[in-house]
């Protein structure tokens, strides 16, 4: 390490986590901050109060402005810590060379400070269900990884309609899984509990199942007639949902979907893998109905004091200026609902993710719902247009173990095709 980096001891950093005005960095992979043990160290998890920013995003070019996007400012004294010093010493180099003059070391994180229940860490609640490429690259090899103890397991590579992104290269031992197995092409609500026992079943999936799913990010045109053809995984986290509705035990999501098995360097496959079907899926359908509200239930939250209904949708649809979807003909929101700001469109979830479609590290997303009064103690049933998003939001919630959580399946689509439902456009009066 350079000589002009201070290097601190734990006893300093302890006193600097009590000041705001310091910005602790946690430059290892998103897997270890949310709370995986990937090098040996005694409690997972992060710093209490430290930012991630994984040195891995030091490759992208706007690299400073997803610094700036988290308020770590210039003036801001900086402490960064690491696996390694090499990693340290690379992420310190990029914030030197933006100009920022009080940047610190602290190289004691594996040995001292999580060895010590008395120094402050957090995690993800459900960190286990968001799993790493590494994680499904040892499960898959048949090997053990951590946080698992089951003897089966199915890897879902989920799509909409678009069996050709399944063909064209998936993780080795992934199946399909078509979005429209689990929710109506119609209605674009969860399937019946009977339907979705044969959709389940005949993909080879029991309660006790493990399922891993993932999707793929190719850039949705609105103008296509399928845009949702190519956001798998947002498709493959509103899977999730439908499953853990169902009653799948364990559901989990490989982090950033099939960008973080390529950054990864792992080998793809055009190579089929037919799944095996089982005859029995274990438990009644839905095994967790709380987890899905629909009009009835949205109307009993929009007049609730200890309740919020979350429309998860971009501005212009929220004002009313566009449906956002090219099947949807009525424009507005839902009068008395909370906004829960996606990003651009109905097909991107930018202030949910990170740049590498990583999930968004849980302060960051707290920290914005709570501006709207979307808090913990309320129940929260999220939406969107048709469940995507809104499923990707309760997703976000749901790992952070917030525990009333929901979505409203039906959303804008069928909210608004009841003529007798109120709505509102334009910019909200306060």
């Amino acid at each position: 390490m350079s000589e002009t980096v201070n290097q601190l001891s734990t006893s300093e950093l302890l006193e600097y986590t009590k000041d705001k005005s310091v910005k602790i960095i946690d430059v290892r992979p998103v897997d270890a901050y949310n709370g995986w043990k990937l090098k040996g160290e005694k409690r997972g998890g992060h710093i209490k109060g430290a930012k991630s920013l994984p040195s891995k995003w030091g490759k992208y070019i706007d690299w400073i402005e997803i610094v700036r996007s988290k308020e770590i400012l210039p003036e801001h004294k900086i402490i960064v810590y690491a696996y390694s010093e090499d990693e340290a010493k690379s992420a310190i180099k990029m914030f030197v060379r933006a100009g920022y003059t009080d940047v610190n070391s602290y190289s004691h994180f594996v040995k001292e400070w999580t060895a010590d229940e008395s120094l402050p860490m957090e995690n993800l609640s459900r960190y286990r269900q968001l799993v790493s490429a590494d994680w499904v690259k040892t499960l898959t090899s048949g090997e053990t990884p951590a946080e698992y103890s089951n003897n089966k397991y199915v890897v879902c590579h989920a799509h909409y309609r678009n069996l050709d992104d399944y063909k064209t290269d998936h993780i080795p031992g992934a199946i399909a899984l078509d979005t429209n197995e689990l929710e109506s092409s119609v209605t674009w609500n969860r399937r019946t509990p009977e339907e979705l026992k044969v959709a389940l079943e005949k993909h080879g999936i029991t309660a006790d199942t493990t399922v891993v799913l993932y999707g793929r990010f190719s850039f949705p045109d609105n103008d296509d007639p399928f845009p949702g053809s190519s956001a798998g995984h947002l498709g493959s986290i509103r899977c999730a949902f439908i499953m853990l509705h169902a009653g799948v035990k364990d559901v989990r999501v490989l982090n950033g979907g099939m960008q973080s098995w390529k950054d990864a360097g792992f080998e793809v496959t055009t190579e089929e893998t037919a799944p095996v079907p089982v005859s029995n899926f274990g438990v009644a359908i839905p095994a967790q109905p709380q987890l899905a509200v629909d009009i009835p239930e949205a109307k009993e939250i929009l007049a609730s004091k200890t309740a919020e209904l979350v429309s998860v949708r971009s501005w212009p649809e929220w004002i009313g200026e566009m449906s956002g979807y090219n099947y949807i003909e009525k424009k507005g929101r839902i009068p008395g609902a909370v906004f829960g700001n996606c990003g651009t469109d109905a097909y991107h979830m930018e202030n949910y993710r990170n740049v590498d479609h990583t999930i968004k590290e849980a302060d960051e997303v707290a920290k914005t719902w709570e501006e709207v009064g979307i808090t913990p103690d309320k129940h929260l049933a999220f939406y969107c247009g048709t469940g995507w998003r809104g499923s990707e939001a309760f997703f976000n919630a749901w790992l952070m173990g917030w525990p009333r959580v929901s979505v409203f399946d039906g959303g804008w689509f069928e909210w608004s095709n009841d003529p007798d439902n109120p709505y509102e456009t334009g910019i909200p009066q306060k």
